[in-house]
């Protein structure tokens, strides 16, 4: 399993980053650099299941989750369990135990007046180049959103 490592410096206060990347509304526009269409059905809370969807030609497709550790306004972190596929869930496929407990953590710090976001995440090999690709898009439409 790879480390990958993303960060960003957003001219906002880490409240309103926080509150920008977890609100129903805005998390569908900055996560389209991942899936159009992106949305969550859940909620944040610790030990709270979490899924990341967004639709396919057969039905929701996505990831099963659960919100590992919630620290308001400073960290927050999510365990993969499993995948959402044509709108069922699989946690126990030989694929899915191939990377069940990978995690993605977000950390939010204050500098200079600023909020440096900070993203630590696991990925398998086949998954760490997309990524690379998916994850500056996307933090740079959070920060678009952010300091509107």
């Amino acid at each position: 399993m790879n480390k990958l490592h993303f960060s960003i410096t957003i001219n906002a206060p880490k409240e309103k980053v926080w509150d920008t990347m977890l609100s129903d509304k805005t998390y569908r526009v900055w996560t389209e650099a991942f899936t159009t269409g992106s949305y969550f059905k859940g909620n944040w809370d610790k030990g709270s299941k979490m899924l990341f969807l967004g639709p396919s030609e057969k039905g929701e497709m996505g990831m099963v989750s659960r919100i590992k550790e919630n620290q308001k306004y400073k960290y927050l972190s999510i365990e993969h369990l499993g995948m959402v596929q044509d709108g069922k869930e699989d946690t126990t496929s030989d694929e899915v135990k191939s990377w069940a407990g990978a995690l993605e953590n977000y950390t939010f710090s204050e500098v200079n007046g600023n909020t440096e976001l900070r993203v630590d995440m696991d990925s398998v090999d086949e998954y760490a180049e997309m990524f690379q690709g998916m994850w500056p898009k996307a933090l740079n439409e959070l920060k678009n959103l952010c300091e509107q």
